[in-house]
């Protein structure tokens, strides 16, 4: 007997069931279904698994031209080798897991078609306390990227660079990194949304702040609302 890992035996019996299993494979994987009990059980469970998808697309009768075609093969195939005939051959059950395949090929068809919404961005406005030279941040909704853009170019004495921080509700801010004061920046960041309360940005010497906290003033302050 073959020795088949159980991930193997339930690929196998996908295909067989979907009816992507064809040839000599199918015909092998038939041969092997009677001396593999495990194989037998993966069979019914994605036969039972696929069952309910029956119902998701109506029946669509073949024209009689391909049931005949059908049912001369079948019946070619019996009178060949009748020791080898098997409830797996029957008409009756081609017809109904032809439903079955059509059902899950559909249901896969939706399922990339149209995947599931993501949700939107989070938008921050960081303001100066005067409103002006605004930044805008928009945060993916996983909290791992960021885009920061000023709506104005900000005006930065030489030697100084603007830093982006984020602030808990508890504990000291963290810095996201540096950005530019006269076009957008992309920080690739793990920004945690549900501790964090705030975006800041300060003005810190060249490559930002020595100290791991803001050493210059605040320059733009905002609130997440999540």
């Amino acid at each position: 007997m073959i020795a088949l890992r159980p991930e193997v035996a339930d690929r196998l019996a996908a295909e067989y069931v979907l009816g992507t299993l064809r040839g000599g494979a199918r015909r092998r994987f038939e041969t092997l279904m009677g001396a593999h009990p495990m194989l037998r059980e993966a069979v019914a469970r994605w036969q039972d698994r696929l069952q309910p998808l029956s119902e998701v697309v109506p029946p669509v009768a073949p024209s009689e031209r391909v049931w005949r075609a059908i049912e001369a093969r079948l019946d070619g195939t019996a009178a060949a080798a009748p020791a080898r005939r098997s409830p797996w051959g029957a008409l009756a059950f081609w017809r109904g897991w032809s439903v079955l395949a059509t059902a899950a090929a559909v249901v896969m068809a939706v399922l990339l078609v149209q995947p599931t919404p993501m949700p939107p961005p989070v938008v921050v406005v960081l303001a100066a306390p005067e409103g002006v030279n605004t930044f805008v941040a928009s945060l993916s909704a996983d909290g791992r990227s960021l885009v920061v853009r000023p709506l104005a170019a900000v005006q930065v004495d030489a030697g100084r660079v603007l830093e982006l921080w984020a602030v808990p509700g508890q504990g000291a801010p963290r810095s996201l990194g540096l950005i530019q004061s006269d076009r957008p920046t992309v920080l690739q960041r793990r920004l945690e949304l549900p501790a964090t309360a705030a975006l800041a940005v300060s003005l810190e010497p060249p490559g930002g702040s020595p100290t791991g906290a803001p050493t210059g003033p605040i320059l733009y302050t905002g609130r997440l609302s999540l």
